[in-house]
Parts: structure tokens; sequence; C-alpha cells
């Protein structure tokens, strides 16, 4: 029975409307993952699980974020902060990349410490430290990260200058490994009671540092800054007088490299004998199509391969006489239109004479090749030898 115009528009509406759902469907964002809140858990409770002041299931945190070092960091908060801390404490928590397994232990100890009100002087910052400069550390100046923290706590103990605490704390001191940090703190405070510039003091700590490694007993001590200046030009000098010996050096290495490379190609290319190449043509038309029979002369280990293998003889092993000058090897072609064919190697000694004719697998030369020899021989002054 035939459907009424009322149903089929009612069919037709419903299909419209699955279609519109089936698009909404495919256009619709696929629903993100919830926060992974034990991973945080985890990995900031990891090797401090003694130190922990609240429990890991009572942490219900109301965050929209979705990053990993950011849910890392409020669960460390959770977990051992009863007190705000500065943000460069924070980091360890965020951003561990470059630091040594030993670094990473050391700063999220020393979190834990100021966070939870303890004493960061005996969780480990005496070893770097004062109490002064500790407290100078977990009060910086500015947005400073944790080593520019270190050291800026640290000029802090030898000047009031604010623009120089900060030159020194964002200088290559601030770079200084942890077992130099003695030794860099004696250069920090030479550098508060000597002003400079922050670049000289990059420049000075580059010179310093070369010191060090040379000789590990140099020292700062009863230096001025002006003698320092003079120490680091000499320094100067004597990298621009290796840096010309080095180029000095690179020159002469690749004049070496260029006569190697010019022997091996005369290896494979010699000059050969004194003599041109030679062709002929039966025929005087000067546009037609004609045959031409040519000589020439092999003067590279490729052009003595492929005779061999083309003549199926043994010719290639003449190459060492070649290069020497004792011998020259000589192909007699015949072209005809496009095509050109092999007929005869020969072999001539260095009074061009003649001592070797051989065809394909070493036959000897058919009359017709030998009289092409004849005019060639006789145009180039060469001797044959008699038939």
């Amino acid at each position: 029975m035939a459907k009424s115009s009322i149903a089929r528009r009612q069919e037709a509406e419903r299909a419209r409307v699955e279609a519109y759902k089936l698009t909404l469907r495919c256009a619709a964002r696929p629903t993100r993952p919830p926060p992974d809140l034990h991973n945080a858990i985890g990995e900031a409770r990891c090797g401090f699980e003694a130190d922990i002041i609240r429990e890991p299931e009572s942490w219900k945190p109301q965050l929209k974020t979705r990053d990993a070092a950011r849910l890392r960091l409020a669960a460390a908060r959770h977990l051992f902060g009863r007190y705000p801390v500065p943000s460069h404490l924070e980091q360890v928590w965020i951003d561990a990349s470059g630091l040594g397994h030993d670094e990473i232990v050391r700063r999220k100890a020393w979190y834990i410490a100021a966070a939870g009100g303890g004493s960061l002087y005996k969780a480990g910052a005496s070893a770097l430290l004062s109490r002064r400069e500790v407290h100078a550390f977990l009060n910086p100046l500015g947005q400073v990260g944790f080593d520019e923290a270190i050291w800026q706590a640290i000029a802090r103990s030898y000047t009031d200058d604010h623009a120089l605490m900060s030159r020194i704390a964002r200088s290559r001191i601030a770079r200084a490994p942890r077992g130099e940090h003695a030794f860099w703190r004696e250069a920090a405070q030479f550098f508060c009671a000597q002003p400079t510039t922050a670049e000289e003091i990059d420049d000075l700590c580059d010179y310093i540092a070369h010191r060090r490694r040379r000789e590990r007993t140099f020292s700062l001590k009863g230096r001025t800054l002006a003698a320092l200046r003079r120490l680091m030009a000499e320094w100067h000098r004597d990298l621009a007088v290796i840096a010309r010996i080095e180029a000095a050096r690179r020159r002469a290495d690749m004049a070496r490299q260029r006569v190697a490379t010019r022997e091996v190609e005369l290896a494979a290319h010699w000059p050969g004998a004194q003599l041109t190449d030679w062709s002929w043509s039966p025929s005087a038309k000067p546009f037609a199509k004609r045959d031409e029979y040519l000589v020439t002369q092999l003067r590279t280990a490729e052009d003595l391969v492929a005779e061999s293998r083309a003549m199926r003889h043994c010719v290639s092993s003449y190459a060492t006489r070649c290069i020497a000058g004792h011998a020259s090897i000589w192909s007699l072609r015949h072209r005809h239109g496009g095509a050109t064919q092999r007929l005869l190697t020969i072999e001539l000694d260095r009074q061009h004479r003649a001592v070797q004719v051989r065809g394909f697998a070493n036959r000897a030369a058919h009359k017709d090749e030998r009289r092409v020899l004849e005019r060639w021989a006789t145009a180039r002054g060469i001797n044959l030898p008699e038939t």
C-alpha cells in the first residue's frame, strides 16, 4: 500500500534529524581524560614517605589542569606543605630536566624542609650557605631560579648593591658545579669588592675557570681587578696565537690532502705517450654517413679495464707499465653511424714501436685491420712489426 504524503514527510523529517545527530556526534570534541591524581601523588611522595604530613587519600584537589607537572606540585604541597615557599624552591617539582639525581634529591629535601617549617640550614643548606644567607635565599629579590637565588644570597653577604647582586646571580658564577662552590664563592666576593659590568664578569670568569682547570691552587686572594684584566688579555693573546697556529695546521693538512688527491688522480690518469689520437675515413664524401676508423690512447684505469673486458684479454694488467711511462696502450675502433666497434688493442714501447697487436680474445689482426694500422703508423711515425 502506498504511503500517504504525510507519512513520507514524517519519514523524511526523522531521517534529517538522525543525520543531524550523526553530524553532531562526529563533530563533538572527544572527552578529555580526568587528571591523573594517583600518579601525581606517587611521583611526589617517592623517596620522601617519612616526611609526609597529610594522608595522600585526603587529597581532593579542585584543579582544572591536567598538566602532570602542575599536578605533581599540587601533590607535593598537599603532602609536605604547611607554609608557602618561594617559587624557585617549587620549580624542582615542575621541571627537573638537566639535573642530576643528587641535585634533584637536594632540592626536594630543601623544599620539604622549608614548606614544613623546618630548618633549611640544618636540612643541608649549611654546606653552601650561612644562616644569614639561608634567610636571604628564602627571601630573594625578584623572580630568580634556584641557583640564582643561592648566589644572590651569597652576594648579599658582601654588598648592599642590588644591581651588583643581580649581576653576580646571573653570571657564569651561578653555573659553577657544586664541587667548586667554595672557590666560586671567593670569586663572588672578589666581584662584590671590585664591581664591574656583567659582560666583563662573564669574560673574567672564563679566564678564571681556565686557570682553575690548569692550576688547582689558583686563587683570587690578593689580586686586583686591573691585574686580572691584564692576565685575561694575555690569555686572549695566547688564544689568538693558538688559533693562528691551528689555522696554519689545518691549511697544511688540506695542502697535504690535495697533494695526496692529486697523486691518486695521477695514478688513475697518466700522461701517456706524446702522440695524438688519429682518425681516418675511407670515404671522402663530406656530409654522408661514412665509416671511420679511430686509434685512441687509453690513459685511465677505467679505460684499460673496459678495453680488457670488451676484448677478452689481459691488457688491464699493463697499467703499472703505462703509469711508469714504459708503455702506452692504444685502441683501434671502427665507427659506423652511431655504433662503435673495438677492433684491435696495440701496445707501444717508449720508442713508439708496436710490441703487441691483438684483437678479440688475443686473435691476430685481419688484413683490412692491418691496412688501417699501417696508415696510422705512417701518419704517426710508428714502427709496426712484420707480419
